[in-house]
């Protein structure tokens, strides 16, 4: 047997697993500099731009906004966003002139406390930080022109406004959009409601391109793709992160060759080929932040769907220490628990929408392929109740057991396995 870590939460448990376990895991090279000095050689050095200094003299009217992601991307914005503040400010552009403005999507708004994890004392207590709200009309504004799909376009009001637009984000594998990032920090992170539900369509998630690692030919890229040409960022930022949350690569410049650079970079380091399907797969959900909701853990056994056989089975475990997700994910996971083909049914005729329900539709991707009985999720962070109304083979584990239930869920299936694999990073290595 070897011993394997794997993120769970906030740490990190050790499975054990037969010596023949197929492990898949990324290949990032190791940092040669610190945080802040890769951003700063990006910045420096950008694609298809000129650097982020000269850029910032041709600002127009209005303030510097730099867009962040939220608290479930675990960029390390403290090791480099003071540094990179900095830069604006030696510009010659105030701190009052400069709003960093925190991409949310349809996620919750962040918390004092998170603000101050996730960017530093300096920079929670010393700037101007704005939630972006995608249900409030006031703080949105509508785009003239529709998006690649024909919609209707509303975007935040501040970043439209804006006289620069700085946009970051984490560029990773996504189980819909191919790779996070790039446009996608403005679509979603910056829409309206009803832009999201578009974006997030029965249709667009039903077509087989919407899959990690796929750009060409996804309709949810080529959608965010639309709406972030029509309100172009001024300059980007993307960071790509090694398995101990280090910044592997970042990748600076105007929003299209840089994002292009930076998922070239995570297609070679993070995405493995298949060489024969497994029986049995173990994946975590990222660890935290991304394993806080079950919501987001969807992402884990979804992205590992490639690497199991038909009829076989999965092996997923989070924290789940903030819950199932919104209220309306929850009572929409409640009201079709069991149920999965008749939501789909029912998402499919005109006019039936739940705000969330774009993760239930990829989680029955997994049941399509190994069915209810052969999806188990190990958790010690939700109710019993809320776990068994989750289309999951469910395991509740008493409070900071969770390590050793999913030991012995796997040391129970490994015997009844003739091949096993492994995803100790979850949705951040993917399989091919």
């Amino acid at each position: 047997m070897k011993e394997v870590p794997f993120r769970l939460g906030r740490s990190r448990i050790t499975l054990r697993l037969p010596d023949n376990a197929h492990l898949y895991a990324s290949r990032y090279p190791a940092p040669s500099l610190a945080s802040a000095d890769t951003v700063a050689r990006a910045v420096h050095a950008p694609a298809g731009s000129p650097p982020l200094a000269k850029t910032l003299a041709r600002r127009r009217p209005g303030p510097v906004v730099v867009v962040v992601s939220d608290s479930t991307r675990p960029i390390p914005y403290a090791d480099f966003l003071p540094s990179l503040m900095a830069d604006i400010g030696n510009a010659g552009i105030p701190r009052d002139d400069t709003v960093i403005l925190i991409a949310t999507g349809m996620h919750r708004p962040s918390t004092p406390a998170e603000r101050t994890e996730m960017f530093g004392r300096e920079v929670a207590g010393g700037y101007r930080i704005v939630d972006h709200r995608a249900d409030e009309k006031e703080s949105l504004l509508e785009l003239p022109g529709p998006s690649a799909s024909g919609a209707r376009v509303r975007l935040n009001r501040l970043y439209m406004e804006a006289g620069f637009r700085l946009v970051t984000g984490l560029v990773e594998p996504h189980f819909m959009a191919g790779f996070s990032g790039g446009r996608k920090a403005v679509c979603p992170g910056l829409a309206s409601l009803d832009t999201v539900r578009n974006f997030h369509s029965a249709a667009f998630l039903a077509d087989a391109r919407t899959a990690n690692a796929v750009l060409e030919g996804n309709l949810l890229h080529a959608e965010a793709l639309s709406v972030a040409r029509m309100a172009p960022p001024d300059f980007t930022l993307n960071l790509v992160l090694d398995p101990e949350r280090r910044v592997a690569g970042a990748f600076a410049g105007a929003l299209e060759p840089a994002h292009e650079a930076a998922c070239g970079f995570v297609q070679e380091c993070a995405c493995r080929p298949v060489a024969s399907p497994a029986d049995l797969v173990i994946t975590s959900s990222g660890g935290y932040p991304l394993d806080a909701t079950f919501y987001q853990c969807v992402k884990g056994f979804v992205s590992c769907l490639p690497a199991v056989r038909s009829g076989g089975t999965v092996v997923s475990f989070g924290s789940c220490t903030e819950g199932v997700g919104s209220a309306e994910y929850a009572g929409l996971m409640k009201e079709w628990s069991g149920h999965w083909r008749g939501f789909l049914a029912h998402i499919r005729e005109g006019g039936n929408f739940t705000r969330d329900q774009w993760q239930f539709q990829m989680h029955a991707r997994a049941l399509e392929k190994i069915g209810e009985a052969g999806l188990h999720f190990v958790t010690d962070g939700l109710p019993a109740r809320a776990l068994r109304s989750l289309s999951v083979t469910g395991h509740l584990a008493a409070p900071g057991k969770a390590g050793e239930e999913v030991q012995k869920l796997v040391d129970r299936l490994v015997a009844g396995s003739s091949s096993v694999a492994a995803f100790p990073e979850g949705p951040y290595c993917v399989p091919l």
